[in-house]
């Protein structure tokens, strides 16, 4: 099977078990680098008490995920067109699996942060494999929405529901939440060496590859996401800090430049005049970023003013992700007939709400007044965006750059999350005042406001986007 084809034999809304279990396969990846992401935060404190581990440490035991997985996802994109998808999404689940059973096992801080980082990059690998897989493997139209919105699904379904199981899982042991992934990796691959279609492509020689440029995005995105973690910790206008981000500006314009010259470019610079490509990655990255801000703004206020324990946070978090399992699957037939300019925006507006209800927090309010309708709306916004966000940046992008399109939608993804990670945290850490006891973290009131500002320059940008894309079909009818 070639990578311009797609799975035979089936006919529209009609997949044969073969399809759906490939659609499984790819998507339990997704899931375990959601999970991942997510399920590690509630047993740091656990970690970093039984091994007398520094919060600088602690904080590097996520950052290292972050750093390798938002570094690698252009390059993993690029790699995965070029050499196959197949080979490069089955030997990065295997990496990820055996890197976290390996992980478990581990008690020195060093080896930890490395394992953590190898974990990051194979999911920099596997996520836009694993796109550009389900995008090649359903014919446009229907069933490619329905597949891609599935995958979506799934995928947000693991980062919600990572925070659930790290609090099960940490009452065990804090070395289950980095062994558990592994099994299920090896699972995947084991059933993908079946599933996963071989697919023929061309020779590529070192040329074609385009050197230059994949070591200019990556190392810029690796130093711009390293700059970004740091930045809270070591200061914003620090000569480190300065300097790093300077360095990733000056890569990030000698990419552009390379690109613009190189013969089989890393990234085909043409690819950025599809508005909808453009509007879709900018949603991404405000979506996320303002889940991760809220995310950890709620966590550190329930944990450290409020005291709730870790298993009553992940609960806290819950109706989020019920609301994701539930809906979901039959969000493809609410793109079919709105469009995914709409569905974004229908997400965007949801999650802007949300966000703006939570201004209404104080420690005298019941969790079903001041954090369940948030809750609720987040989830019902993000089956709307999520998948509206992925299938809009692949859509009528060429087999042979779906590779691309996905890296460069989950990098915003993650940049989007990084930044405003760092921005959350230099607002709450400014007055470096400590946390007391049931009241309100410090400068909480503008960190939402941060949050909900992100999310309605979300809601802006897309309905631009919805607006031209009207105007765009009544052209095409006329």
């Amino acid at each position: 099977m070639s990578n311009n084809t797609v799975v035979s034999n089936t006919h529209e809304g009609k997949w044969s078990l073969g399809m759906w279990g490939l659609l499984l396969v790819v998507s339990g990846a997704l899931f375990l680098d959601g999970v991942d992401l997510s399920m590690v935060n509630i047993a740091l404190p656990s970690m970093g008490s039984e091994l007398h581990l520094s919060t600088g440490s602690l904080q590097w035991i996520v950052n290292a995920y972050i750093l390798g997985y938002g570094g690698f996802l252009l390059l993993g994109g690029r790699v995965a067109d070029l050499l196959g998808r197949r080979q490069v999404f089955l030997t990065a689940v295997a990496v990820f699996g055996i890197a976290s059973i390996v992980s478990s096992f581990i008690s020195n801080e060093v080896v930890l942060i490395v394992l953590r980082l190898l974990k990051g990059i194979s999911a920099g690998f596997t996520v836009p494999a694993g796109m550009s897989i389900v995008a090649t493997a359903f014919a446009a139209g229907p069933d490619r929405m329905k597949a891609l919105s599935i995958y979506s699904v799934i995928g947000m379904t693991g980062f919600a529901l990572g925070l659930v199981f790290g609090g099960l899982l940490t009452e065990v042991s804090w070395r289950a939440t980095l062994f558990a992934p592994g099994p299920v990796a090896i699972l995947i691959f084991l059933f993908g060496l079946r599933l996963v279609p071989q697919a023929s492509r061309k020779p590529v020689t070192l040329k074609q590859f385009d050197l230059w440029g994949a070591l200019t995005i990556t190392v810029g995105l690796l130093i711009l996401v390293y700059a970004l973690v740091e930045a809270p910790t070591i200061g914003w206008t620090s000569s480190t800090t300065i300097i790093l981000l300077v360095l990733s500006i000056l890569l990030f314009i000698s990419f552009v430049i390379i690109e613009s010259k190189h013969s089989s470019p890393l990234v085909r610079l043409g690819i950025f005049s599809s508005m909808s490509l453009v509007s879709a990655n900018f949603a991404a990255m405000v979506l996320l970023g303002s889940f991760m801000a809220f995310q950890f703004i709620a966590t550190l206020y329930l944990q450290d003013s409020l005291s709730w324990s870790p298993i009553w946070v992940a609960l806290a978090f819950l109706p989020s992700s019920l609301f994701q399992v539930v809906f979901g699957p039959q969000i493809d037939r609410v793109m079919k007939r709105v469009g995914t300019p709409m569905a974004i925006l229908l997400g965007m507006v949801l999650v802007s709400v949300a966000y703006l209800l939570f201004f209404r927090v104080d420690p005298a309010l019941p969790y079903w007044n001041f954090l369940l309708p948030t809750m609720i709306l987040i989830g019902i916004g993000f089956v709307f965006a999520f998948p509206g966000v992925n299938v809009q940046a692949t859509h009528d992008v060429v087999p042979e750059e779906q590779g691309l399109a996905s890296g460069l939608v989950n990098t915003s993804l993650q940049i989007g999350g990084a930044i405003s990670l760092a921005v959350i945290t230099a607002v709450l850490n400014s007055t470096h005042k400590a946390i007391e006891h049931n009241q309100l973290l410090p400068n909480m009131h503008t960190a939402i406001a941060i949050v909900a500002g992100l999310a309605i320059a979300g809601v802006l940008s897309s309905l631009i986007n919805y607006i031209s894309s009207r105007r765009s079909q009544q052209k095409a009818t006329k």
